[in-house]
């Protein structure tokens, strides 16, 4: 028998119960305590009236206390009873009344992307979508979360994505592109219904194992995006003990020009500077587009500024240039011995991040809960015993891949607390927790989330070229829509979107140096914009791009 149905048993059964023990009660004590002996009926009555809150007919009142005690324990029951009974019989009615009615279908739209399913990093990708103002269905087999988005203005509709039905309910024989982000079974899956039902639209998948993408690739995808390798590369060039020529950490602009983040090291140059006190530009002949201070991108750095120890700088310049600064950002303490970095999580974000790190001069202790090739110690990363094992009190980095933002916060909080000096790099999974883990200790952040946003949204759109999907800022070349006829300061980019144009693709030249006031943008142009992924959708949206 369904729960409900037994519910409904056990309830009817306390009912029955419950007057029956009240009617012979209230008979005995009318009897002894009220010297009225009446029929059973009459009691039966006088119990379903206390219930039901009619009335209590010519009983009342009583003289004696016990009766009127017993009658307020018969209220008190029949409340509780009718209050059961809400819960039991109409509970799921009224949620079915009140609850929206989610579409079956999605409206009559066309040249829209097809979304499966809702996860954080998608819902990085819808907001690009929603600055571009471009069409999209979420398909969400989980009913309490396609309620939620639809309550939230999300274009969803409820059902499985695997199902050509629903991928058909969903328009996909009207859209653009399918992106499937599901565990990598359930995507090859989704690729195969949506390629029969759509043979010719454009399919984007994310894995999470990399040595899965062939699957994805045979079943029909066009394009098989790995975020967590990448963002795993990306960390460790950030580990500031990381010495390494194997990866190039900027984005080349052109054959003599780079966009850079660098990380202040305390104990150099810069350290504990203001901003207007290191004469950067002066000194070293380098643009500083922003800073990242605790997880917030400032642009431009106000003069007042100190750069601390983990201060991130966004700058460019000729690469000669740029490494004269970056050495002024390193400590000159960490050039010489070898550095102990500790890797919390092997996972493909861990595995990619050992791959960097084990070109360079540092020595690595793995960390995972399981037992596996490349693992030196199992345990809990929470743990501080598991973290003293590791050396954490003399490493001097740290690396946190671990499975969700919970546990990479409650690590980051005890290796913090146990090294107060230790860099700590973090990957975050959603977007929401990255200011949560530079306030628990981190030195730098990256989020799944957004790398995986602008992958999706350079790998489905044509538009727009992303040059740097694993810095914690944006780096975009667009063409220049409503800016073409306007000079830099007629257009007041930064003041109006918060971006900064750091170059002009002009034919075979890369520009890089232009005077606000006279250089004047052409229709034919590609301009390279640095910024968050929140202004770098203002800027879009701005000049119609």
């Amino acid at each position: 028998m369904p729960w409900k149905h037994r519910r409904a048993t056990y309830y009817m059964a306390l009912v029955a119960l419950t007057t029956v023990t009240f009617t012979v009660v209230y008979n005995v004590g009318m009897t002894v305590w009220e010297g009225r002996s009446q029929p059973w009926f009459r009691s039966l009555e006088i119990v379903f009236q206390t219930f039901t809150t009619t009335g209590y007919g010519e009983d009342a009142p009583w003289d004696s206390l016990q009766m009127n005690l017993l009658v307020i324990v018969m209220q008190l029951a029949g409340i509780g009873l009718i209050l059961t009974a809400v819960d039991v019989f109409a509970k799921r009615w009224l949620q079915k009344i009140l609850t929206p009615t989610l579409p079956s279908a999605s409206p009559d739209i066309e040249n829209h992307v097809v979304v499966c399913a809702y996860t954080p990093r998608s819902d990085a990708f819808i907001s690009e979508l929603i600055a571009r103002d471009r069409s999209y269905v979420i398909i969400e087999p989980d009913e309490e979360t396609a309620t939620q988005l639809h309550e939230s203005d999300y274009h969803v509709i409820n059902g499985d994505p695997e199902s050509t039905t629903v991928l058909e309910d969903a328009g996909i024989h009207r859209a653009e592109a399918l992106v499937a982000d599901a565990a990598d079974d359930s995507t090859a899956s989704i690729v195969l219904s949506a390629r029969e039902t759509n043979p010719d639209v454009r399919i984007v998948t994310l894995v999470e194992d990399r040595q899965l993408a062939q699957y994805h690739r045979v079943a029909g995808a066009d394009e098989v995006l790995s975020p967590r390798q990448l963002l795993g590369e990306s960390l460790a060039r950030h580990v500031p003990t990381a010495v390494t020529t194997s990866v190039d950490e900027g984005v080349t602009l052109g054959e003599d020009f780079e966009l850079v983040e660098l990380t202040v090291d305390r104990g150099s140059d810069l350290c504990d500077q203001r901003f207007a006190e290191s004469r950067i530009r002066s000194r070293y002949g380098v643009n500083v587009i922003g800073a990242w201070f605790d997880g917030d991108f400032e642009s431009p750095v106000a003069s007042d500024r100190r750069l601390g120890k983990g201060t991130t700088l966004l700058v460019s310049g000729e690469p000669d240039r740029v490494n004269a600064l970056r050495d002024a950002t390193v400590s000159s303490v960490r050039q010489f011995s070898p550095h102990e970095v500790v890797i919390a999580g092997f996972g493909e974000s861990g595995n990619a991040a050992h791959e960097v790190l084990s070109e360079t001069n540092t020595r690595m202790t793995v960390l995972d809960t399981e037992a596996k090739s490349g693992v030196d110690i199992v345990g809990d990363a929470r743990d501080p015993d598991v973290l003293r094992q590791a050396d954490i009190e003399t490493a001097s980095a740290m690396l946190v891949t671990v499975g969700d933002d919970t546990t990479a916060i409650f690590t980051t909080l005890i290796a913090h607390d146990l090294n107060p000096d230790l860099d700590i790099a973090v990957r975050a999974n959603d977007q929401a927790d990255v200011e949560k883990l530079y306030r628990a200790g981190a030195s730098y952040v990256q989020s799944l989330a957004a790398v995986s946003g602008r992958m999706m949204a350079s790998t489905v759109f044509d538009d727009e070229e992303v040059l740097a999907y694993d810095q914690q800022i944006e780096v975009v070349k667009l063409p220049p829509g409503d800016l073409a006829g306007q000079t830099l300061a007629d257009a007041a980019i930064r003041s109006e979107t918060g971006c900064t144009v750091v170059a002009v693709e002009r034919g075979d030249e890369m520009l890089t140096e232009f005077d606000p006031q006279t250089f004047e943008f052409e229709s034919d142009d590609a301009v390279v914009v640095a910024g968050t992924d929140e202004s770098i959708g203002k800027f879009e949206a701005a000049f119609d791009i």
